[in-house]
Parts: structure tokens; C-alpha cells; sequence
């Protein structure tokens, strides 16, 4: 008489299938104890998961199992609303994801005038999670603005400059460049208000020319050319769901 066959799958072929790495070098994170199955740290290879069922982390990311989920950094370009469509009939974000053939849903959203990274995904979990103020992710611009900014542009951005809707803090500035008709600086905030980036600016004297955000949480725009999309997997996904706590 036989015992109950053995339910689930070995771990090390879950993480070779979610694309971790070799079955050999999935086994090698596992007897490193570099891989955790529901919190708890697993260093033996005969240890068997179900995938639908139980979470996985690989060096403190989360990994991916669901082949259905998708997450995606687009380059918006000026001019296009983030919106998935439009009824007035302007360029939608939509309009650039069809080839993927399935309902993406932006996260946050950027202006018309406005250019650079925005991230859409299928995964409801996620977008709740980053668009949540309470994860407070930060996002990264570089703008463009009308005069030469000077140094103490930058303590002021930190401190807080009053709007309508209240206080308005940077966590980060840089000034890149400073010239007589026209500077370039390099902001951080994780405020999601309307316009935030443009309405601190312009009430601290250097109304914006040209606005591109660079950088959402630990996705960069890098490269992406305007118009263009990719998708995100792997280690910047892990990155990405573990900086809300996924």
C-alpha cells in the first residue's frame, strides 16, 4: 500500500518557470536562504508549493507566479491624456497598449502637457498599493522652468511652499543646470496632487517650460523612447512590489 502522492510542486521549478533563473541556480538561492515561502525561510530543495495558493520571495522580492499579470512603463508623450479613452477623441494611453491584448489600468495619472513615465498593470493588488498615499512612492521629475534658479530655490522646494490645497514638499532637489533665461531641476515628491510639480514652481517664481517625469518608485524611464512601452519583469518587478510592501 502506497501513501498519498506528494501535492504542489518543488519550489526550485516554480522559481526556474517564473523566470528566477536556472533550476540549478534556483536550488543554489535555496540552500543559500535566499528564498522565503509565506515568511518563513526555506533551505531545503524537497520543499513543495502551490502556486496559486502561497507567496514567494526571493532576497526580499516578491516574485510573480500569476503568468497572467503584467506591468508595463510607458514613455506618455505630450499631448496624449491618461485616460485608457478618450470621448472628445484625443490620444488616450489606450491607444498605445493594444498589442498586448489584455485591460491594463494606469497608475496615477500625468497631464497632457506633461511628459514621461507612467506604469499600467493588470494586477489590482499592485495599482491599489502604488497609488495609495500611504506606500507614499516617490516620483522623480526634471523640468524645465522660465529663469536662473538660485541656491536657496532648493531649501525653500524642501521646506514647503503654501498652495490652494496646502502645503506642498519636496524630498528631493537638484539644480542641474542654472542659466539667465532658463534652468533645469531635478525634483522628488510623493505627493499625488494635481499638478503638484508645476503649481510649487510656479509659486516660487519659475513657471515650468517643459515637465518629463523620470523616475516612479524604483522604475527608471531611462531610455524609453517617447511613445514606446516595455514590459517589467524580474528583478525591477520584485523591486517595484516590494517597495509597497507586496
Amino acid at each position: 500500500m502506497t501513501g498519498d502522492a506528494p501535492t504542489g510542486e518543488r519550489l526550485q521549478k516554480v522559481l526556474a518557470h517564473a523566470g528566477i533563473g536556472s533550476r540549478r541556480s534556483c536550488e543554489q538561492m535555496i540552500v543559500d536562504g535566499r528564498v522565503e515561502v509565506n515568511g518563513e525561510v526555506v533551505t531545503e530543495l524537497g520543499r513543495r508549493v502551490d502556486p496559486a495558493v502561497d507567496v514567494i520571495h526571493v532576497d526580499g522580492g516578491r516574485v510573480v507566479l500569476d503568468a497572467d499579470h503584467l506591468t508595463v512603463a510607458f514613455n506618455k508623450p505630450v499631448g496624449v491624456v491618461s485616460t485608457m479613452s478618450d470621448p472628445d477623441g484625443r490620444p488616450a494611453l489606450g491607444d498605445f497598449m493594444k498589442r498586448y491584448n489584455t485591460r491594463l489600468f494606469h497608475v496615477g495619472r500625468l497631464d497632457a502637457d506633461t511628459q514621461g513615465l507612467i506604469l499600467l498593470t493588470n494586477d489590482g493588488d499592485l495599482a491599489q498599493r502604488l497609488a495609495h498615499p500611504s506606500w507614499e512612492v516617490p516620483k522623480t521629475y526634471l523640468a524645465s522652468v522660465n529663469g536662473r534658479v538660485p541656491r536657496g530655490l532648493v531649501k525653500r522646494l524642501k521646506e514647503g511652499v503654501e498652495l490652494e490645497d496646502g502645503i506642498a514638499r519636496a524630498d528631493a532637489v537638484t539644480i542641474k543646470e542654472a542659466a539667465p533665461m532658463a534652468s533645469i531641476i531635478e525634483i522628488t515628491l510623493h505627493d499625488g496632487r494635481n499638478r503638484v510639480v508645476r503649481r510649487m514652481l510656479e509659486a516660487v517664481g519659475h513657471p515650468v517650460i517643459e515637465l518629463v517625469r523620470t523616475q516612479v518608485g524604483p522604475i527608471r524611464l531611462g531610455d524609453l523612447r517617447s511613445g514606446r512601452s516595455r514590459i517589467i519583469t524580474g528583478a525591477e518587478l520584485r523591486s517595484l512590489m516590494s517597495s509597497v510592501g507586496m
